[in-house]
């Protein structure tokens, strides 16, 4: 017998293997072969949408595959893009297809938009646009040597500390990022880049000075590390989120509270305040269900309900990894005690290659319920 526990844990203690274990099944592996191989041929909305196993690929990705089937919904929200925020898909209150719609901009980036890199291509047309405007002939031997030194090199780079270290490079982007009178400040730009911009009270974000969270944009080190340079998200980053879908399923086969576990800790970091949680359906089960509330409760006022969950619940907390699992624990063991897992053994102990005997005590378990939230 394996409870909900022990099934997190085990997909947790080593998410990298997990995830190995998902990506060397066959069928993934011929899916994902066929995406990678073809996605960047994909050079309009249209041919995006037409590949119907292309498609389903990326909405699996993006945690979309129930609304595969509905093709002029997602046309209408790709053509919209998202640079406008009164645009389709920003304005739907589920944000997972604004996140699609930024993986597949073919609004913003035309057919570029499958192998578009904010660092490459982004940077080189705004620093040619730059050099335009003071006057500079775009034929200019001069400009055209900075721009192939600039595309030649920028991919070699794999961290904040390569970047800013060099000095060609780091001036180059500056330059294109209308940053120029930085340039003295490195230790600023590098507080603005591993902060990243993910987080909404990151350096860059909180900066009046929009020019900050677009360079971070570009060179993303905090969300792609190595890949920054070379990485467009309709491809590898498209394949990471499918295979992490794909391993939130096959543990949602076994025992829908390890799935919910795995999404929960998958988003935390996102969850800023109580109505965030409630504007998603699975994110507010796992906190009613770790609070011990019943799920009528999703039927009253919301303000109601969020501030009984603010009351109780210390958002922080979310942002440290420790905060996080103790709050997971808690979670996996009180499904536990609502839905009590089966004498069988589950399939994942096949998955993992290894018997799994053991589980988790009552006593353990009254432990386990007794945990306090907030970290006290």
């Amino acid at each position: 017998m394996i409870n909900t526990y022990m099934s997190y844990q085990l997909i947790t203690r080593d998410l990298a293997k997990s995830l190995d274990r998902v990506e060397a099944q066959p069928m993934v592996q011929r899916e994902t072969e066929y995406y990678l191989a073809n996605i960047g041929k994909v050079k309009s909305i249209e041919e995006f949408v037409a590949d119907d196993r292309l498609f389903r690929y990326a909405m699996k990705a993006h945690g979309l595959e129930d609304m595969a089937y509905a093709k002029a919904f997602m046309v209408k929200a790709l053509e919209g893009g998202v640079s406008d925020q009164n645009s389709f898909a920003n304005k739907l209150t589920d944000k997972r297809y604004a996140e699609f719609v930024r993986s597949y901009n073919f609004a913003a980036l035309g057919q570029e938009a499958t192998v578009y890199n904010a660092t490459l291509q982004g940077t080189v047309s705004k620093y040619t646009l730059a050099a335009v405007q003071a006057g500079v002939d775009p034929s200019n031997p001069v400009l055209k040597e900075h721009n192939e030194f600039y595309a030649a090199n920028i991919g070699k780079v794999k961290s904040i500390e390569e970047f800013v270290a060099n000095e060609t490079l780091f001036t180059y982007a500056m330059k294109a990022h209308g940053l120029t009178d930085m340039l003295g400040d490195k230790d600023l730009m590098i507080e603005m880049l591993e902060g990243g911009i993910d987080d909404p009270d990151s350096p860059a974000n909180k900066s009046d000075d929009e020019r900050f969270a677009q360079f971070v944009a570009a060179f993303n080190f905090v969300r792609y590390g190595e890949a920054t340079t070379t990485t467009n998200p309709a491809q590898q980053p498209a394949v990471d989120k499918f295979m992490r879908q794909t391993l939130e399923e096959d543990a949602g086969a076994q025992n829908e509270g390890v799935r919910l576990a795995l999404y929960f800790e998958r988003n935390a970091p996102k969850i800023k305040d109580a109505y965030s949680v409630l504007a998603d359906t699975a994110l507010a089960k796992v906190v009613r269900t770790a609070l011990g509330l019943p799920d009528s409760l999703a039927t009253a006022d919301i303000d109601r309900q969020a501030k009984l969950i603010s009351d109780r619940i210390d958002f922080a907390d979310f942002q440290d990894p420790e905060a996080l699992a103790k709050f997971m624990t808690r979670f996996t063991a009180m499904w536990e005690v609502a839905n009590p897992s089966t004498t069988t053994q589950s399939n994942l102990s096949v998955l993992f290659s290894q018997p799994i005997e053991y589980g988790i005590s009552p006593s353990v378990m009254l432990t386990l319920q007794g945990l306090k939230l907030g970290g006290s």
